[in-house]
This record gives C-alpha cells, structure tokens and sequence, in this order.
C-alpha cells in the first residue's frame, strides 16, 4: 500500500512537536506494509534547524518550490492508495487539487490544528491551507482533536466523514533515560514559547518559582523573548532535539503540560509532549482542559493545577506518591497511546475507506 503526506515538516522539530509525531508513525506504519513519501516544502526556517536527515520506514521529498515538484507528485499520485494533506502545510491548497485531480485511491486531510483552524474561522479568518471548498471533497477527513471539533469539522467546512487521529509516542525513542545534572530540576516545562500560553507558564511555573526560591525550575524550548520573566532559580535549556527529550523529562521530580488557549478551549487535544513524557517515566502535572480524562486518569496517573498553590502543593509531595504517579501514567501510555497503537487505529480507518463499496454511500450515512 502506497501513501504520499503533503506536510509542514517532519525533517525539523524546532517549533513543531508534529514533526517528531510523523517520525513515529510513519515508522510504525511501514511495519504495517505501507511505502509513505513525505513532500516537505524546504523552507529556510526548518533548513537551518533539521534534525532529521533520513525518513526511517518512508521516503523524503523536499523541495524548492511546487512548480518545481508539480510533476514528480503528480506521478507519485497517480501509484498512491492514499494521499493525504496537512494543515499549515505551505502548498496545501495545491496539492489537495492536484489530489482531487490524479489520486486514484482514497484523499484524506489531517488537520493537526483543529482548534486554531476552527478559531481563526470563528474570527473571520479563512486559514491558508483550505480552497474555497473547504473540505468537502476529501473521502476523509482527521482530526488531531476529537470532541465537540469533529461536528464542526462538518458544519463549518463541509467535510463528511470525519475521525480523530489523536497524539502518540514511539516508546523506542522515548523511554526512561539517566538523569543529567544539566537539566536537573524540581520542576520542568518543556515547550515552543507561544503568546497564548505564556499566562499558564507565568502562573503554574514562574509564580510557584517565585514562592519557592530554593527550589530549581528548568524550561526547554525555542523562540522565548528577552522579556521573559526570568529570575534566579528558573534555569533555561534552548531547543532541545527529540534525542534529549527523555533525559529532560527524567532529570526533574515533576514535568509540567500547558495548554495553548484554543487547544484548551476546544478540548480533547492532547499534546504529544504529554505522551512523551509519559513514557520517558515522568511525573505530570497540567493544566485542565474538557477531555482530559479520556487520556489520562486525574489523581492517578496526571496531576492537575488550577492556581499556583496547586504546584506548590503538588511540589511538596513525597518521591513515593510521584513515582507511583509516574509507573501509572507510563503503562496508560504504553496500553493506548503509543505510535504503533495510531498506526494501527489509522491502518484500520484506511482500509474500511479503501473497501467501502461506495465511499459516497458511506459520507451519506454518518
């Protein structure tokens, strides 16, 4: 079985923790049999932060511009089963037509951003990675959100069948490592900044900072300003590649997820770290967000924090309530979220598309 994905990067995870997502299940997808080619449109800005060379289990296309691989993904089109096309990739708009035109087989569009697509619709912003059709010419649509997200999938952009395809981990890449004394911490973040989540970082990790001065708080990630609030006891990693991400997390006593604001208000779209440090063994306190409990089990396998005064009290528990937190979050990830666990779930929602007698038969009856 043949797949092509037009995506926004799966060579560079700088900013983009989907990157690391697309290793993982194109790896557990080609132990399912199918061939995958990746067409990465090869911006200056993931060129010069690429950590990834070689697709393991799938073939890597990148390329200058779309005239200039028109052709070559026209006729890698034309052999595909399935095709799919991803939010925020750069030429979404063209290879869905290009989809709609050669793809014999099935056209799927994942859209990894549901709640940033459907925010930006709601404020009268049509996002760049949808046509005027929006999506009602594919014979399937995903969603890496589920929820209330898929019913508006349908009525705002038209499209007909729609499932989720949620977050996930590789435990081969990520897995309990030793701790480092360089990422050491009581508490650590390890994330993109971004504007809309700055207010749950100040909150839940520089304001339990401030209460806690001789405590040491750690955060990992790209694109933070000078203006950051800083302070002496909060000690910061710049962007760390995916190999790094099991010692961080192992290296501190409690690992912290925040939300982005429409992820959050949206609900039902857990982040791939939340999955990683999982299975890297971590103990997890996060935000709250409607669905959370489908993913995780709170007070038994998650923590959550409303307030600064919930970290405070979550910083103050014995190594023995953490680790049991930490072994039962890591076999809840182990049982249900792991990258050969989406392949598999993908697999399946592929071949009943593929052998569905009449694909319009089945967008009627959902």
């Amino acid at each position: 079985m043949r797949m092509v994905i037009f995506g926004l990067t799966v060579t560079s995870s700088w900013g983009n923790g989907h990157a690391t997502l697309w290793r993982g299940l194109i790896r557990a997808l080609a132990r399912l049999g199918w061939s995958v080619s990746f067409f990465e449109h090869d911006t200056p800005y993931y060129a010069g932060t690429r950590d990834l060379d070689h697709l393991d289990g799938g073939h890597l296309v990148l390329y200058p511009d779309w005239d200039n691989i028109r052709r070559v993904a026209e006729a890698t089109i034309q052999q595909a089963d399935v095709v799919i096309v991803t939010s925020y990739c750069p030429d979404a708009v063209e290879a869905s037509r290009l989809a709609q035109q050669a793809c014999r087989g099935l056209k799927v569009f994942y859209d990894l951003d549901t709640p940033v697509t459907l925010t930006r619709i709601e404020q009268g912003e049509w996002p760049p990675y949808f046509g005027p059709e929006g999506l009602r010419d594919f014979d399937l649509v995903l969603s890496y959100t589920g929820g209330p997200a898929l019913d508006a999938l349908k009525t705002v952009l038209g499209a007909g069948f729609v499932a989720p395809l949620y977050g996930h981990v590789d435990p081969k890449r990520h897995r309990p490592a030793q701790a480092r004394a360089d990422f050491a911490g009581d508490l650590s973040y390890l994330g993109t900044y971004a504007a809309d989540r700055q207010a749950g970082v100040e909150k839940l990790l520089v304001q339990p900072a401030a209460r806690l001065p001789d405590r040491r708080f750690i955060i990992g990630g790209a694109q933070y300003p000078q203006e950051f609030p800083w302070s002496d006891n909060i000690f910061f990693v710049r962007h760390l590649p995916p190999a790094d991400h099991p010692a961080f997390f192992c290296s501190s006593r409690l690992t912290l997820n925040v939300t982005r604001e429409a992820m959050a208000k949206k609900g039902w779209c857990p982040s791939g770290r939340l999955f990683e440090a999982a299975a890297c063994g971590a103990a997890i306190i996060s935000d709250r967000w409607p669905g959370l409990d489908s993913f995780f089990e709170p007070g038994s396998e998650i923590l959550l924090a409303d307030t600064t005064d919930d970290v405070v009290a979550a910083l103050s528990l014995s190594d023995r309530e953490l680790d049991a937190l930490r072994t039962r979050a890591r076999e809840r990830v182990l049982d249900e979220h792991t990258s050969a666990r989406r392949a598999a779930d993908l697999d399946q929602m592929l071949n009943d598309a593929l052998h569905a007698p009449a694909r319009d038969q089945m967008k009627e009856a959902v």
